[in-house]
Formats: C-alpha cells, sequence, structure tokens
C-alpha cells in the first residue's frame, strides 16, 4: 500500500467558499501525483493554502519579486540533511498556494470544469515540491507529460490539448 503524503488544506480567503469540494479534490489529485509521479514521500507533510488573487499576489512580489497574482505557487522546503531517526517528525514537502479568480478565471477562459482545472493545478504545485521544474523545454516537456498521466489518472482531459489552437 502506498503512503501518501498528509495534506493539509488552509482555507484563508471568503470566496473558496463557493466550492465546497475543494479540499477533497485537492487531496485526491495530490495522492494520485505522489502514487504515479512515484515520489518517495514516506512520511511526509505539505500544505495547500487557498488563497485568494490579493494573497498570492502578495507572495509573488515577496518570493519572486513578480507583482501579479498568479494561479498557483509552489514552496519547497530545504530537506534536512542527515540519517532520519524514529523520533523524528515527518519530513515537510513544502507549501502550494493556489489563488480562487485566477483558477476561475483560467477554467471559464478555458472551458473547463473548475474542479479539473484546480486538480491540475494541485498536482502541477506538487511536482514543484518533489523536484520537478519547467526552467526548459525538456523539464517542462518531462513534468507536462507527468501532469498529463496523473490527470488522466483521474480522468481529467489533458489539459495541453488546445494549446496550440489557442495560441
Amino acid at each position: 500500500m502506498s503512503v501518501f503524503p498528509a495534506t493539509e488544506v488552509l482555507v484563508t480567503a471568503e470566496c473558496w467558499q463557493t466550492e465546497p469540494d475543494a479540499e477533497a479534490v485537492i487531496h485526491r489529485a495530490i495522492e494520485a501525483a505522489a502514487e504515479i509521479a512515484d515520489a518517495d514521500v514516506g512520511e511526509a507533510e505539505l500544505a495547500v493554502m487557498l488563497t485568494d488573487d490579493s494573497g498570492i499576489r502578495t507572495l509573488n512580489k515577496n518570493w519572486r519579486d513578480q507583482d501579479k497574482p498568479t494561479n498557483v505557487l509552489s514552496f519547497p522546503a530545504l530537506q534536512p540533511t542527515g540519517a532520519v531517526g524514529p523520533d523524528d517528525a515527518p519530513r515537510m514537502l513544502g507549501d502550494i498556494a493556489i489563488a480562487y479568480e485566477t483558477t476561475r478565471r483560467e477554467a471559464d477562459e478555458e472551458q473547463k470544469p473548475f474542479n479539473n482545472h484546480l486538480s491540475h493545478l494541485a498536482v502541477h504545485g506538487f511536482l514543484h515540491l518533489i523536484g520537478y521544474d519547467h526552467e526548459n523545454d525538456d523539464d517542462a516537456e518531462d513534468m507536462e507529460s507527468l501532469e498529463r498521466e496523473i490527470l488522466s489518472h483521474l480522468g481529467i482531459p489533458d489539459p495541453y490539448a488546445d494549446r496550440e489552437r489557442m495560441g
């Protein structure tokens, strides 16, 4: 049996109240991502903050020097060095922040169900926490391919299928 990371979902913006399934959607997406990415996360933890555009804009400005909202940000935790002892706390993978308004707008513009887009952002954020990135074309293709596989496992269509059409 796979060990999934303990995922705490923190709702910090009232606008998320319109999405009562958001927490369950995130848990399901993170579990699928951990299983399919074959992430050796063991007894690990992560936090997902459901915020609004204002909150994520502040994070984006403070951490990435970009004064604008975005859909998802990931903050991988520094990993301890040395042997893990039996009394050590679970390893912290890091934090993910997802902005409601940007997620809603993108889902509507791309004519995707909100929960499908939310799942994609949770998977994308989780993959960043376990070391994936999209800084160059090869890394981006590897990450997108894994996202497609995970989302397919969840019954969600390829989020990149219309990219050429959208242009």
